[in-house]
């Protein structure tokens, strides 16, 4: 019986993922298929005939077809995949064996947003003298970053959404004093280092477990009026150099502001597929795609409400199970695609017709 294979996809915004994720009569499991020749996929290992078990370290095996689809779609540009082959899949539901132990348990890194107190952020930096980018974290019992949730013996892999890779002790230290009250740190604790470093993966924001995070999530449900939802979307650059999609001009006593909307929200994903790398049009595009009827999960900031701090969106349940009923998650205006990246969408509920129930398509 073979073991699982673990494939790290990042794709550019006008790519796909080169891949179809299938559910098929007489077959179990979500199946590769239509793997495209020289496409992402095929130049990275992925197999027609594949089951896929984990989408960005959640197991899948067990949910329905359709919130595997939202998964892939919900997480943009980049995707970290673990399939097992056809053969040892059937092999092992035969066996009756759980897949999910032949799994590691935690694969992903994880976002701490510390704030320093008078004794400051509660964490120190070792490494090798003269090598750069090797940061390991020693964190003080019951100080900011301990609450923050960053594990004692961690390795700091991005600081404020950017890579110390290439960062000296000294640069490291002169980041962090740049910092001012506020670090967003990306870490990953020891095994979850060495499962990255021994496939020769990255591990990056976008896979990362963003429960550590202080936002909160609001649902909102607009219904179309005769002059529309009342609301601007405008992209603008939000000071780290990227660009993003937000929400202005909230006019008073429309859909909109009837249901909580905020100026300045930031927009993560529509219809349960983030707009990573779409521009302005491509998103105006997906927003108009939904004529009557949209839900929105704006994002709370919990600490002190400071609207520069970025946005990251939890797994929401669908708030209906209304068929056609579209999602737009927003978040506060916020520092840049790296927490993006990391949203999960809300699920969509869809009542395929019965030809699409018999089997079930979805291409990447």
């Amino acid at each position: 019986m073979g073991e699982p294979r673990f494939y790290l996809l990042s794709k550019g915004s006008t790519e796909t993922f080169g891949f179809c994720l299938h559910e098929e009569l007489g077959c179990q499991g979500h199946i590769i298929r239509q793997v495209e020749l020289g496409g992402l996929a095929q130049r990275r290992g992925l197999q027609d005939g594949d089951r896929l078990l984990q989408v960005n370290g959640h197991f899948v095996d067990h949910m329905e077809h359709h919130r595997v689809v939202q998964k892939i779609k919900a997480s943009g540009n980049q995707v970290l995949l673990a399939v097992l082959d056809g053969d040892s899949y059937e092999a092992a539901k035969a066996l009756g064996r759980d897949l999910s132990q032949m799994l590691p348990t935690d694969i992903r890194p994880r976002l701490c947003h510390i704030m320093r107190d008078k004794s400051g952020f509660g964490f120190s930096v070792s490494g090798p003298e003269g090598v750069k980018g090797t940061f390991q974290l020693s964190v003080r019992q019951d100080g900011p970053a301990e609450r923050a949730g960053v594990p004692s013996g961690s390795w700091l892999l991005e600081l404020n959404g950017h890579s110390v890779r290439s960062c000296s002790h000294t640069q490291l230290a002169r980041k962090l004093k740049q910092s001012g009250s506020k670090v967003t740190l990306l870490v990953a604790s020891g095994p979850v280092e060495e499962f990255y470093r021994l496939r020769g993966l990255q591990a990056t924001a976008a896979l990362a477990d963003t429960s550590w995070l202080p936002f909160k999530a609001r649902e909102l449900h607009m219904v179309k009026g005769d002059t529309g939802y009342g609301f601007l979307l405008k992209e603008d650059d939000y000071g780290s150099g990227d660009v993003g999609q937000f929400l202005w001009d909230i006019d008073a006593g429309l859909p909109a502001e009837q249901a909580g909307m905020k100026e300045g929200d930031r927009v993560l994903a529509v219809n349960g597929e983030s707009i990573e790398g779409l521009d302005h049009q491509e998103t105006v595009l997906r927003i108009r795609a939904h004529k009557e009827q949209i839900g929105l999960s704006p994002l709370l900031f919990l600490d002190d409400g400071d609207p520069a701090l970025g946005s990251c969106t939890p797994s929401l349940p669908s708030p209906s199970d209304s068929p056609g009923l579209c999602h737009i998650d927003v978040g506060p205006k916020g520092p840049g695609s790296w927490l993006m990246a990391a949203a999960n969408s809300i699920t969509i509920t869809q009542s395929p017709c019965r030809e699409e129930q018999k089997r079930l398509r979805h291409a990447f």
